[in-house]
C-alpha cells in the first residue's frame, strides 16, 4: 500500500508500507529516503527541509 501526496508547489511526497512490518517507507521530492513507524514521525521528517534531510547525494 503507498500514498503519494503532492504540495502547494508541485513537490511529490510518498509513503509507502512495508508489508509484513509496522514501518513505514518515505521518498521525498529531493530524493531522501526515510523510514519509521509512526505517521507523524514520518510526515515531520518529509515536510522539515532544509533541518531534517539535504536532497540525495548531499550531507544532512
Amino acid at each position: 500500500m503507498s500514498a503519494s501526496t503532492r504540495g502547494s508547489t508541485g513537490e511529490v511526497y510518498r509513503v509507502d508500507w512495508l508489508p509484513g512490518t509496522d514501518l513505514l517507507h518515505g521518498t521525498c521530492h529531493c530524493g531522501a529516503e526515510h523510514t519509521a513507524d509512526d505517521p507523524v514521525v514520518m510526515w515531520e521528517w518529509m515536510l522539515g527541509h532544509p533541518e531534517r534531510h539535504a536532497p540525495r547525494g548531499r550531507q544532512a
